[in-house]
């Protein structure tokens, strides 16, 4: 499983960059505020020095539009930006409109807030590269998140779909071992949840008593 990171922030993606574990980058409007990216100029141009960070790596540009000649319209820009941007569209019928335009003009897609295996057929027909299945918030409910990415591993697996399942709304270290477990491609993520996977006890307990003996060599 390839790791995606989740934000807009130029020296967390390129963190993640130099500790080489990332294969992508995931944005969204929430995103960009938070960096304080405001307007459409500057937003195209931080896409532009992200997507120039990331050596070629897929990022994810989200479309704010609902309606498909909205996202139609934002898509090709931001497809225009650099052979690595993937447009990111929300699962709505106007999102399916869009999925399958962007397939017939060669423009990737990621499709965003899947929430059950049957949206996440209708993506992959309408020709999404990858889907984006909300697990965290799933759990946030009251139900069980990663029980979806097994479904949609399921049908893929036994329809031959191409369509990649990306992990996304990730809320800690386990969600990210069992979507990969489950068969999901890529895992998105803030990079504190990816760093996250770093830890463990009985590392610090190693390496403080390897310093401690490389000390007594000295002496």
């Amino acid at each position: 499983m390839r790791f995606f990171i989740d934000t807009a922030n130029l020296a967390q993606i390129e963190e993640a960059m130099a500790m080489g574990i990332i294969s992508g980058v995931t944005t969204n409007p929430s995103l960009m505020a938070k960096e304080g990216i405001k307007g459409k100029a500057n937003v195209m141009n931080h896409y532009k020095t992200i997507a120039g960070l990331v050596d070629g790596r897929d990022v994810s540009a989200e479309v704010i539009a609902t309606d498909f000649e909205g996202m139609k319209k934002e898509g090709e820009a931001f497809a225009a930006i650099a052979d690595n941007i993937v447009v990111k569209v929300p699962l709505i019928k106007e999102g399916l409109k869009a999925l399958n335009y962007f397939r017939t003009k060669g423009i990737r897609t990621n499709c965003t807030l899947i929430f059950s295996a049957g949206q996440a057929l209708l993506a992959s027909n309408a020709g999404a590269n990858f889907v984006s299945p909300f697990i965290g918030r799933i759990d946030d409910i009251g139900w069980n998140g990663l029980s979806l990415i097994s479904e949609i591993y399921q049908i893929f697996e036994k329809q031959v779909l191409d369509t990649e399942i990306l992990a996304a709304s990730i809320r800690n270290p386990l969600h990210i071992v069992e979507s990969a477990k489950l068969g999901a491609d890529v895992a998105t993520c803030p990079l504190k949840s990816i760093e996250a996977l770093l830890n463990h006890p009985l590392t610090d307990k190693g390496l403080a008593k390897f310093l401690a003996d490389a000390e007594k060599l000295d002496t």
